[in-house]
Formats: structure tokens, C-alpha cells, sequence
């Protein structure tokens, strides 16, 4: 059989599919609500962090950028999904596929970057909470965060550079060359089987590209927590309570959800899983792109008092705002008999509630 270059691959054929008549439309409704949910709830928080000075401090910075890397990963993914779910053919062109696995390979290294800044975050803030404004300063936060997204930017290049010259045995169908790939979605290790060359610079290269990404982002955010929980235990009980108020249950609920996800999937793209139930292997392919775009803004949102401070008040305001805004109709409550001055104060009392709540933690 003839030898192609993958550029040369018409496309590839995804056999995980199958056809399961009507509840493929029932599959498509779920999946199309939860990926409006994910856009909604990341979105909402992003737009409080951008839309609130109290919130530009390093650490919501670094909680922008893992809003945006988990909206950009499942829009790269789930769109995707959506249309496969009604198609009557599952294939993915070839230039398409590449662009997924781009996209996927620097969305869990970005993921993992900002996961580990961070708890470098935290570590200052309260190992050393007398140089935190000088050691974590905006400036440097944007750097730290730059360098996470452009480094995983080079990596996912040199991926596709390194995968889009291989030799793939020819497979003619209709005269178009076709390639099966065991997923939902395009995958490089299994476009890498694919291949009949010598693959071994690539595999070095994808070795040393997830042992920096994962273990060594693991390793560091394993130390920094170490001497967290180390300050903690022999601190007074305001440390303790300024440690577990800010980021760190949410943050280590993230690591967890994120890296066991991620495991899963590179253990089962790697060893033979043909053992395992098609539905449980199509869950562990799909939990770390699917699970933390969506649970990630709801735990932030709900954990951070600071946060939650805020989003209440925006919240009240646009409540306040649709009140304002209908008192002209034809129906009447006792909420509407009452002076606008009343309705804020009402509100007003609430946040500062939540303010004093705010300042015993600060």
C-alpha cells in the first residue's frame, strides 16, 4: 500500500459514533444546554471580574484566565459534538482535526499553567503576606499569565508541525483517502498509530511535553500547598481563616477535578481499552473538557466571599433594574407601591451584610 503525508489525508472518519436513532436528538438538547450554561456561567463571572475595581488584584486576574482557557476549550470541542451528534457521516477534514487537537493540547496545558500560578499566588499571599503587594504585582501577574497561555501556544505548534509530516498508510475509499479514528474527536497519539513511520522523535517529544506540562505543574502546586498547610498549622487561627476564605478549596477541588480527568484520558489513549464499556470510555474522554468548564465558575462564584459579594450586587441591580422597568405595566404589588429610594435601601442593607461578613475574613 502507498505511504501519504497526513496533509494529504482527505479526512478522518470518527467510528465512536453510533446511531442511536431519536436519542441522538434527545443527546443533542442536553448537549446544547449545558454548553449554553458553561457560556453563561463563565461568561457572567468573567464579566464581574473585568467590570469591578475591587476585583483587579492578581488573583481574580489569574481566575480570568482559567475562565477564558475553560470557555475556549469546551467551545473548541462541544460545537464540534453538537454537529457530529445529527450527522449521518462522522467524519472531520483533516485541516479541522488538526485544528482540535491544537486547540484541546493547549487548552489542558493552559488549564494546568494557571492552575499552578495560581497556587504561586497563594503561597505568597500567605506564606508572605508582608511582600505580597510587591512580589505579585498586576505587572507581573499579566506576565505570568502571558507566558502560560504563548508557552502552550508553542507547544501545540510544534505538535502539529511535528504530526502533519507523517507517513500514513494508504486506505482508498472511493478513491479518497480515509482514516478511522476510535473517538469522538480527533486525537494526535491516535492519528500517530496511525502512521507507518518511524514515530520515535514524536513520542520523545509528546513524553517530554506531558511530563513537563502535568507532572511538573502537579509537582509545583503540590510544594506551594505543602508550605501553605505548614504555615497554616503553626499560624494563628486568622491565617487559617484567610486560607480557607479565599481560593484554596475551590482551587483544590479544580486541581483534582481537572487532573484526574485528564489522567484518565491520556491512560486511556495510550493502553488498550477495549475491555472497558463504550459509555464509560466516551465519559473519560470527554469529563476533563466537558465537567470543569461548567463546575469551575460555580465553585469560584460561590466560595469567594469577595466574589460572591459582588455578583449578588449585580445580581440585586439588575433585579432592581427589571422591577424599575416593568412598574409601568398593568399588574401592581406591594414591591412596586414603594419609592426607589425604599428598593435600594432594602438592597443596600443586604450588601452590607455581606461587606461586614467580607471584612471579618480580610
Amino acid at each position: 500500500q502507498p505511504w501519504i503525508n497526513v496533509s494529504q489525508v482527505a479526512c478522518f472518519s470518527l467510528s465512536a459514533y453510533t446511531d442511536m436513532g431519536l436519542l441522538n436528538y434527545l443527546c443533542f438538547m442536553l448537549l446544547m444546554c449545558f454548553y449554553l450554561l458553561v457560556i453563561c456561567s463563565n461568561l457572567f463571572l468573567m464579566v464581574v471580574i473585568c467590570m469591578n475595581r475591587s476585583l483587579q488584584e492578581p488573583m481574580y486576574m489569574f481566575l480570568l484566565s482559567l475562565l477564558v482557557s475553560e470557555l475556549y476549550g469546551s467551545t473548541g470541542l462541544l460545537p464540534f459534538l453538537l454537529v457530529q451528534i445529527l450527522s449521518d457521516l462522522h467524519t472531520v477534514a483533516a485541516p479541522l482535526c488538526f485544528l482540535q487537537i491544537f486547540c484541546i493540547y493547549m487548552y489542558t496545558g493552559v488549564e494546568f499553567f494557571n492552575l499552578t500560578v495560581m497556587s504561586y499566588d497563594r503561597y505568597v499571599a500567605i506564606c508572605d503576606p508582608l511582600h505580597y503587594r510587591s512580589r505579585m504585582t498586576p505587572q507581573k501577574a499579566a506576565v505570568l499569565i502571558s507566558a502560560s497561555w504563548f508557552s502552550c501556544f508553542l507547544l501545540g505548534v510544534a505538535l502539529i508541525s511535528l504530526t502533519a509530516p507523517l507517513q500514513l498508510c494508504g486506505n482508498t475509499i472511493s478513491k479518497v483517502y480515509l482514516h478511522f479514528i476510535n473517538k469522538l474527536y480527533c486525537d494526535a497519539y491516535l492519528v500517530v498509530k496511525l502512521s507507518c513511520s518511524d514515530t520515535t522523535g514524536l513520542n520523545i517529544y509528546e513524553l517530554i511535553a506531558t511530563f513537563s506540562t502535568i507532572i511538573g505543574t502537579l509537582v509545583s502546586i503540590l510544594y506551594t500547598y505543602m508550605k501553605i498547610f505548614l504555615v497554616c498549622s503553626s499560624g494563628s487561627q486568622q491565617t487559617r481563616q484567610k486560607a480557607v476564605s479565599t481560593c484554596s478549596p475551590p482551587h483544590l477541588a479544580s486541581i483534582l477535578n481537572f487532573s484526574i480527568g485528564a489522567s484518565f484520558e491520556i491512560l486511556q489513549s495510550r493502553f488498550d481499552v477495549n475491555n472497558m464499556p463504550n459509555v464509560l470510555r466516551i465519559f473519560l474522554s470527554l469529563y476533563f473538557l466537558m465537567v470543569p468548564p461548567l463546575v469551575s465558575p460555580l465553585m469560584y462564584g460561590l466560595k469567594m466571599s469577595k466574589i460572591r459579594f459582588v455578583c449578588f450586587g449585580t445580581v440585586c441591580c439588575i433585579f432592581l433594574l427589571s422591577i424599575n422597568m416593568s412598574e409601568n405595566t398593568s399588574y401592581s404589588t406591594t414591591w412596586h407601591k414603594t419609592t426607589h429610594s425604599s428598593k435600594c435601601s432594602v438592597c443596600c442593607k443586604v450588601l452590607q451584610m455581606w461587606y461586614q461578613k467580607i471584612k471579618t475574613v480580610y
